[in-house]
């Protein structure tokens, strides 16, 4: 077998000569060779023991001001395309390591344990089938990368594949790698929600629709395999929500109108991708050989499958003819009929019985199952498409009612009254809302989009999100609110507890809600609970987030059993450690025994979907990932931690949360060195989606949205939000004689082990050199003591955290993770210390013609980080 590592090395180095050819063409070989010179200057002073950076600092400040925008290009460019390689990469190892079957297949390894752990077959299989894994993609952070540029890069990955057969590729990825270099890499303008929801569904159709069938195809396989028995055409584990176009939480731009549009856009992109695969499917089953039931539905024809194909094909246009009359502005006088997923399955299902009762069950396990295994994914609407508003907003709209109404104002009523009068007016027969009424026009909003979910085919919708609940009359003013426009049926509610206090009062929040009759009836034994990363992190501090999620997950976790009501536990994970992110499947087996039994929902965001599903290779590995994880931890899950581990843990969350918020939210300097040390205040030139920077433009730190909270600190390599607090509660566990405590939780105990790892990753990212170079330019002197504080606690965690895991180096059982992070330092250096120079002139001397070279910084860090925020 080839040298794997030494295959990634020649992409790398493939790639890069041909956008040297590029550049040397466009720019000519002197600027070339100017760019090459800075890159082995970073090079030289990566290779010291400590970085020194001087002779790469005089070579930047010699450029001339119109060189300094096409370096910063140059040198992102490289590290988009070295993403791809590495991509690449990852497939060809896992198609290498199948091929001489020198990796265990996961799945089968798994489900032998569980065998020889007492499960029977049936079991497993019944276990299988009922798995509900729902990804939620979402478009905060947005991608950095433009769509058309997406599509280049994806355009070279195709050809890395053709190279690994063979295949004459080299010009095409000149041609590419050409295009790309004349292509702008930042959006002049925000995307429009509808815009992200298109990006989504780019990946849908471009990806995963390839990939799902593949998937479930293999997953079958390896159970008929291990089990004897393989996985129903009408089941499918893996599920896909979306948020894009549907999340209004904090964003303007995104309206009754705007999801209306994405509901039908989401449609129409189904119905597409289904006539060509319904005309493809008819190319092929030529076959005259038919069943009895078949002759009797389309009589006695030559080709019986393609007739009937013919037939549902004609449907299917007919349905997205109405769908593009609706998109085009077209009001029907009646609502047109919805076609249903039966309406679609019923002609392939019998296609398929057919084709086995006439001895062609070879045929029919083709294309003909895919596109059943599709219908069990997609639906007619490719995804579900979730709401989410903040709590705020529903109160807003029953304080302007009962105002009308003259009862007062419902935002000072206590929680029992609130709760008091919005059972009441859920129990009456008679509209709450007056026809004499005119509401402000931020509750109109709130109103019309209810009318749009209530109006929505069920099967296109999934949750609606209550971000910032707290409390039980949260949850029951959206259901209100939803029957006074006409919901038919009982959509789930879901609250999401995002601070640390909420997380701590969700059991309580939930439990008050089950004591109330009319409620259980309403969710029928089914309740989902989001839990919010992002915000309890920039709350709390990672640490004491981290512990509060698990805790509030174990207490709703207990109070479900005791209700007999199935929990649905709902992951608002970020795509960065500091929001909650990491390896998927580590973090499931992670979670509190019991909290994932059989079902899981989670958020796939930004640019993460890309790195995970925008490749159909890696879509159906982290499929399978999620399906073997979860599978696991619902039937084997971790052990409950014992007494002296919750008790470490609660004094580690303890000094974690009194030393982060005593930096953040009580010393002065915080603050102003944030802001003057970070891009913080410059990211909202980025237009990386629809969504503002800020809940509130007059806001401080405490408005600043979780994505540009971390993004900032991202980009100057301190990368604070995931370890401030930690490296104060770790150091003095281990100055108290705690040590051998924490190493024997590292080795026993999944969530701790889950967090230290992920500690360790993103402190093997930070660099106090870059940091310090940020503020020497950028900070006035009195704030220079706090950031010396800062990255000298930097230093000790980074003790601490080999300290518990008992390593020399960072990511000494890692290597494959450590040569990414050393290989891309040299390209990302250039790109620190040329933004903080542009930070620096635009802060004092602004000029329009660097603003576009800072922004093409932040993306090209961005791309050598492997992610925003």
């Amino acid at each position: 077998m080839s040298d794997l590592h030494e295959d990634l090395r020649d992409d790398v180095r493939m790639l890069g000569e041909s956008l040297g050819r590029t550049i040397s063409s466009d720019l000519g070989p002197d600027f070339l060779e100017r760019v090459e010179h800075i890159r082995q200057l970073a090079k030289a002073g990566r290779n010291q023991e400590r970085p020194e950076h001087q002779q790469l600092l005089e070579a930047l400040g010699e450029l001339h001001e119109d060189e300094v925008l096409p370096v910063a290009r140059a040198f992102t460019q490289f590290l988009n395309l070295a993403n791809i390689a590495e991509e690449h990469h990852r497939v060809r190892r896992r198609l290498d390591n199948a091929a001489v079957q020198e990796a265990p297949d996961e799945l089968q390894d798994l489900l032998t344990r569980l065998q020889q752990q007492g499960y029977s077959a049936d079991q497993l299989l019944e276990t299988l089938k009922t798995l509900n894994i729902d990804l939620v993609l979402t478009a905060h952070p947005t991608e950095v990368n433009r769509r058309t540029l997406i599509q280049k890069y994806d355009a070279i990955t195709e050809c890395l594949k053709q190279l690994d057969r063979g295949a004459p590729c080299q010009t095409r990825v000149d041609e590419l790698i050409n295009q790309i270099w004349h292509t702008d890499e930042i959006r002049k303008q925000r995307p429009t929600p509808v815009d992200e929801a298109k990006w989504g569904f780019a990946v849908l159709e471009n990806s995963l629709w390839s990939a799902v069938p593949r998937f479930l195809r293999r997953l079958d396989t390896e159970l008929r395999a291990s089990l004897g028995r393989g996985l129903p055409l009408d089941c499918c584990p893996v599920r896909f929500s979306s948020w894009m176009g549907g999340d209004r939480d904090g964003n303007p731009n995104v309206t009754a109108e705007v999801t209306q549009e994405v509901l039908l856009l989401a449609r129409w992109e189904a119905l597409d991708l289904y006539i060509r695969s319904v005309d493809e499917l008819r190319g092929e089953l030529s076959m005259f050989r038919a069943s009895a039931e078949m002759k009797a539905v389309v009589g006695d024809v030559d080709e019986p499958y393609r007739t009937l194909l013919g037939s549902l094909k004609h449907d299917l246009l007919i349905t997205r003819e109405g769908i593009e009359s609706q998109l085009d502005g077209y009001v029907p006088e009646v609502p047109l009929p919805v076609m249903q997923p039966e309406q679609l399955l019923a002609p392939l299902q019998l296609c398929h019985r057919s084709l086995i009762e006439c001895g062609m069950a070879g045929i029919a396990a083709g294309k003909l199952e895919d596109l059943i295994r599709r219908v069990a994914c997609f639906g007619l609407t490719m995804v579900r498409l979730d709401i989410r508003q903040n709590a705020d907003r529903h109160a807003a709209v029953l304080d302007e009612l009962t105002g009308f109404y003259g009862l007062g104002r419902y935002t000072q009523w206590s929680e029992t009254d609130k709760q008091a009068f919005l059972l009441r007016e859920l129990n009456s027969r008679r509209p709450l809302l007056p026809r004499q009424w005119t509401p402000s026009a931020e509750v109109q909003e709130v109103l019309d989009t209810c009318r749009v979910v209530a109006d929505a085919d069920p099967s296109a919708l999934g949750s609606y999100v209550i971000s910032m609940a707290s409390r039980p009359s949260d949850v029951l003013s959206v259901i209100l609110l939803l029957r006074e426009q006409g919901i038919s049926h009982n959509l789930r509610v879901v609250p999401l507890f995002e601070t640390l206090d909420d997380l701590d009062n969700a059991c309580a929040c939930i439990e008050a809600l089950f004591e109330i009759d009319w409620y259980r009836s309403y969710v029928n034994g089914q309740q989902e609970v989001m839990i919010g990363y992002s915000d309890s992190s920039k709350d709390a501090g990672q640490l004491a987030a981290a512990w509060g999620q698990y805790r509030a997950q174990e207490a709703l976790t207990a109070l479900c059993a005791r209700h007999k009501i199935k929990l649905t536990l709902f992951h608002g994970r970020g795509g960065t450690v500091g929001r909650g992110g990491g390896p998927s499947h580590t973090a499931i087996l992670a979670q509190p025994p019991g909290s994932v039994a059989g079902s899981l929902r989670v958020t796939e965001q930004g640019e993460m979907i890309r790195f995970k599903f925008g490749v159909p290779e890696l879509a159906i590995r982290n499929m399978e990932l999620y399906t073997g994880a979860v599978l696991q931890a619902t039937l084997a899950p971790a052990p409950a931690p014992d007494r002296e581990w919750r008790d470490e843990m609660d004094s580690l969350a303890a000094a974690g949360l009194g030393s982060y918020r005593a930096v953040v939210r009580e010393d002065p300097q915080f603050v102003p060195y944030f802001r003057c040390a970070t891009p913080e205040q410059e990211l909202a030139k980025l237009p990386l989606g629809s969504r503002p920077a800020k809940r509130r433009a007059d806001g401080g730190v405490e408005s600043l949205r979780a994505i540009p909270w971390i993004f900032a600190w991202t980009q100057i390599r301190l990368m604070l939000p995931a370890w401030l607090g930690s490296d104060s509660a770790l150091g003095e566990a281990i100055d108290n004689g705690e040590l051998p405590r924490l190493q024997h939780m590292y080795r026993n105990w999944p969530f701790f082990r889950t967090y230290i790892d992920m500690l360790e990753m993103v402190l093997a990212k930070s660099d106090i050199s870059i940091a310090a170079y940020y503020e020497q330019r950028l900070v006035s002197p009195e704030l220079t003591a706090l950031g010396s504080a800062l990255r000298a606690r930097l230093l000790k965690a980074v003790e601490q955290v080999k300290q518990v895991k008992s390593v020399k180096q960072l990511l000494d059982q890692n290597p494959v993770i450590r040569q990414s992070i050393d290989v891309r330092n040299p390209y990302i250096d250039p790109l620190h210390f040329l933004q903080a120079e542009l930070l620096y002139r635009d802060r004092n001397q602004p000029d329009q013609r660097l603003e576009q070279a800072l922004m093409v910084t932040m993306a090209g860090i961005s791309a050598g980080m492997r992610n925003t925020g």
